[in-house]
């Protein structure tokens, strides 16, 4: 499943291409496991709209929306993209061959089209008008882990008793984040990922924190981590997964200790770490 960097990656690339151009039709395959708001509601709200931004918000894609032919109270919308395990976002040529299932085409005024594919079909779409924001724009389930106050981040884990693995998935917690970077995270911060979330130190957790937005801001850098189905919004694979330290590297050496790497399972993910770097 694509995780922070890799939707950040897919968001800003469809950001850079299609900004400011308006929704002129929507296509919907209506599948009806991959839209959580119906497919008339998404054409509805889409149509006629004007693409103002597009962001990252935890594991969600947002699409900042105004609508200028409805009245100021209902002028402004969103529309989530949840990629799931294999969901692409892809920005394409109208002549360029649709893919296998493909659910939703968006025809811009810019000539292009916004393409959402997903394979398995565990991705969602849906929208979000102003009277269902009654808390304002979607700001995701937990703390953004690239912008938490460092006080805030140890009081996340204050008092659970779960591994701090199992912390670090908890989107309730930090969204975002997921197996690979929880894994490279307590491997640059040398911490073992069974050690209970509370019985960290303020030291360790800061070195946690610290860990965190260190791989996720290289990881974004290079585009993410091409693992599985992953690619960006022009179908490019990312580049992070040649830099992985412990993730997927089960008995390969340690690069720093040459110990060969652990796997063990966490709440039924699979774990990879170094015995003697992590304490």
């Amino acid at each position: 499943m694509p995780e922070l960097p890799e939707v950040e990656t897919v968001a800003n690339g469809v950001h850079a291409r299609i900004h400011g151009q308006s929704v002129n039709s929507v296509w919907t395959s209506n599948k009806p496991q991959t839209f959580k708001s119906s497919p008339e509601r998404i054409a509805e709200t889409l149509t006629g709209s004007r693409i103002e931004r597009v962001h990252r918000v935890g594991k969600t894609i947002v699409v900042d929306l105004s609508r200028p032919n409805l009245t100021r109270e209902g002028k402004e919308a969103q529309f989530l993209v949840h990629l799931g395990m294999t969901g692409r976002l892809l920005v394409s040529e109208p002549d360029v061959p649709v893919p296998p299932h493909t659910h939703a085409i968006l025809s811009l005024s810019g000539g292009r089209e916004l393409r959402f594919v997903d394979a398995r079909r565990f991705g969602r779409l849906s929208v979000r008008t102003p009277s269902e924001q009654e808390q304002g724009a979607y700001l995701g389930p937990g703390k953004e882990p690239l912008l938490i106050p460092l006080a805030e981040f140890i009081a996340l884990f204050r008092g659970r008793k779960t591994p701090i693995k199992a912390a670090l998935l908890n989107q309730s917690l930090l969204h975002g984040v997921g197996n690979i970077y929880a894994d490279e995270a307590l491997f640059r911060a040398g911490i073992r990922p069974k050690r209970q979330a509370a019985r960290l130190t303020r030291a360790e957790l800061g070195r946690l924190r610290e860990g965190l937005i260190t791989v996720l801001t290289h990881a974004i850098e290079l585009g993410g981590s091409s693992v599985s189905d992953y690619v960006d919004a022009e179908g490019v694979r990312g580049f992070f997964q040649l830099e992985h330290r412990v993730y997927m590297r089960t008995g390969q050496p340690c690069l720093v200790c040459g110990t060969p790497i652990k796997k063990i399972v966490i709440g039924g993910r699979s774990t990879h770490f170094c015995l003697v770097c992590q304490r």
